[in-house]
């Protein structure tokens, strides 16, 4: 029987008191927040590595830039310190076996991105290994440390190069494949080997480890590099590095995190259960030894999110029940043995070595931060945003509620600051993506997130865990499949009657936000259920679900996960269940915006929905906004800081004021730069 226990936070979540004069959070303070990125422990857990994700603060006047990752060296509870220059941005941090060197992946201005390293008791940092003309993405070292296996780019087609420079720079679409490549290379001394050895690997590579034993290389691969196939057709394969001999875990759906054990005899592997799975949520045990694998979890109303073996044979696992999460340890023969409780925590991810298990984790009054896990209870070990005990938060809870066929639905709810009102609050829908997502009782505050921006600011915000999402299993994930908009967008609805009932949602201004699938959700309730929603802001969404397949990345994705058949099945029903299809109706004020470079969902989504609604309903509040050079989300830190000012701004004009003939706001928004 499971043991479930209560851990003890002690130091996790204590922090100073709030100061007296508590102040409303605001889009500036949402510019400049930092969180934990990468974790690394070494084999034998003396020391902790991690990294500190920071943008730009565009709102003081830095320079526009995307996410820099700084490394820094944890040595206990609020004791850590920088590694690496602010300005040095490393990806993929680990440490060589014997624990000396801290490694990374770094792109020095005069070379290509490589390996490095730095000595953990001080010194200068160095290159390890590298691969001429291309970059590195990925690596691993022989358990000796003496030689290590590389992913590298493809290599440099000169002769192309040279046309495009004399303008013959076209494209063929999904055609001329570029395969990244394998490399070995040998380390030793101060030099790096010149000519790392090239390996023959199957297809498109992804991502590789080396067994413990440094025996058999996992690689896990997909036909080609189409995002279509890295979602579909993603495999396991096992390596044995002394025959060649190859094992294909031959699993038929979505693939997550694959871990060795350290006997080198297994594989934790979190996957899909079978091609129409939408997520990878179930925790399987493989043999190495001939790829076959068994599920552990399969059918439970939970999702397994990340594991890590423990030294001593245990298998770690981090497992989100609904909106919260437990950590859970596993026997190596998959006997299920201990469960903690982290209380307000939501637990992320999982680093170990020498039995010293480190834990990204967050909660609603602060992003990821570290912590380490010992003896049941979870400490702090760091704390990037001290300036987060000044924020007065709004309470952030579970809300379930009962849908029109008797589902129940949780979503996590944050009220107002200064309480509901009497009659009810302005209340966001804050929808999440995929729709194989689901959101947690954590932090929930983003540059397209209204959170406790919104909260201070006198509004409501749900974030429901609709029908589709994860975390309550796969058969409600799967309640989505072949059921575009009813019951998941019907589950909205029930939401807003569900809070008007309860007393915390004003019935006449409930606006909805998303973005991906929950900006499919946005545009259908801003036309199909315009009736219902008084503002909406829609961020790179669906907006007509035929020429989605047409002109998005993940067609066979759809197919398999969402629709269950092909638009020419039925030309009639992909058109009903398209917004474009309702816009007579959409009277609802919306502000779509979305970057032009977009290949997930086409700009052109966005633009048919404008259109659209522009001709059949001119007199609608509406404004198209592009971000040039944006992709499926803003990765700049002006494009993320922006839409945060204009889409709290929308709001504010349409739905604080319950207002839906109101004036459009002015086109550009109040930056409020500060000067220097």
């Amino acid at each position: 029987m499971t043991l479930l226990r209560s851990a003890l936070l002690a130091t996790a979540l204590a922090l100073p008191a709030s100061p007296l004069l508590a102040r409303d959070m605001t889009p500036q303070d949402v510019a400049r927040i930092e969180y934990t990125g990468t974790v690394a422990v070494s084999q034998d857990g003396s020391s902790v590595a991690y990294t500190r994700v920071h943008y730009p603060d565009v709102t003081i006047g830095e320079e526009n830039g995307s996410a820099d990752q700084q490394l820094f060296l944890a040595d206990g509870a609020l004791d850590t310190r920088a590694y690496l220059p602010e300005d040095m941005s490393v990806s993929s941090i680990g440490f060589t076996p014997d624990g000396s060197m801290i490694t990374f992946l770094w792109t020095d201005e005069d070379d290509d991105r490589a390996l490095w390293g730095i000595p953990v008791n001080g010194g200068a940092y160095r290159k390890i290994a590298g691969v001429e003309d291309s970059s590195v993405s990925d690596y691993a070292f022989s358990p000796d440390g003496s030689q290590v296996y590389l992913l590298a780019s493809a290599a440099p087609d000169t002769e192309r190069d040279d046309e495009a420079e004399d303008g013959f720079n076209a494209v063929v679409y999904e055609e001329e494949f570029r395969f990244n490549r394998m490399f070995v290379a040998n380390v030793g001394g101060t030099e790096i080997d010149p000519e790392p050895v090239e390996i023959d690997v199957p297809g498109y590579v992804s991502s590789f480890d080396l067994a413990p034993n440094g025996q058999t290389a996992m690689i896990v691969t997909a036909p080609t590099p189409l995002v279509d196939d890295s979602l579909t057709s993603q495999r396991v394969n096992l390596l044995d590095l002394a025959s060649g001999a190859l094992t294909v875990v031959e699993t038929p759906g979505k693939l997550g995190d694959v871990e060795f054990s350290p006997d080198s005899t297994q594989l934790s592997m979190v996957a899909g259960v079978d091609e129409n799975d939408p997520a990878a949520t179930t925790l399987h045990l493989v043999d190495v030894s001939t790829g076959a694998y068994r599920a552990l979890n399969e059918g439970a109303a939970e999702a397994v999110m990340d594991t890590e073996w423990m030294a001593d044979g245990r298998l770690a696992a981090v497992v989100h029940v609904g909106v919260q999460s437990v950590l859970r340890f596993y026997s190596d023969q998959g006997t299920e043995m201990q469960e903690y409780d982290p209380g307000a925590l939501i637990l992320t991810s999982l680093e170990q070595g020498g039995n010293r298990l480190m834990v990204e984790a967050n909660s609603p009054t602060h992003p990821n931060e570290l912590f380490a896990f010992n003896g049941g209870e979870f400490t702090r070990w760091t704390d990037l945003n001290p300036w987060l005990t000044e924020i007065d938060f709004g309470e952030q809870r579970a809300y379930t509620y009962t849908a029109t066929d008797g589902q129940q639905i949780e979503g996590v709810l944050v009220l107002p600051v200064d309480g509901v009102p009497a009659g009810g609050a302005p209340t966001i829908f804050d929808v999440h993506g995929g729709p194989e997502a689901h959101e947690s009782n954590g932090w929930v505050t983003a540059y397209g997130g209204p959170g406790q921006v919104a909260a201070g600011a006198g509004y409501a915000v749900f974030l429901p865990n609709y029908r589709g999402s994860t975390a309550y299993g796969t058969a409600f994930s799967k309640a989505h499949s072949g059921n575009y908009t009813d019951p998941e967008f019907r589950d909205l609805v029930d939401a807003k009657y569900a809070l008007v009932a309860d007393g915390i949602a004003d019935a006449d201004r409930v606006g909805i936000t998303g973005g991906s699938y929950g900006g499919y959700a946005t545009a259908w309730s801003s036309t199909y259920n315009s009736e219902e929603f008084a503002a909406g802001v829609m961020f790179v969404g669906i907006s007509n679900q035929i020429s989605k397949v047409g002109t998005g990345d993940i067609p066979n994705e759809m197919y398999l996960v969402h629709a269950l058949q092909w638009p020419w099945e039925d030309w009639q029903h992909f058109l009903e269940v398209s917004p474009i299809y309702y816009t007579d109706r959409a009277d609802t004020p919306l502000l779509i915006m979305g970057g032009t470079a977009d290949t997930r969902v086409d700009p052109g989504q966005s633009l048919e929905l404008y259109r659209y609604i522009r001709l059949r309903r001119p007199d609608t509040p509406l404004r198209l906004v592009r971000y040039p050079g944006e992709g499926h989300g803003n990765s700049m830190a002006a494009a993320r800081y922006d839409y945060n000012l204009r889409m709290m701004r929308w709001f504010d004009t349409y739905l604080m004021t319950g207002d839906r003939d109101a004036e459009l706001p002015p086109s550009r928004p109040d930056l409020m730069i500060e000067e220097d």
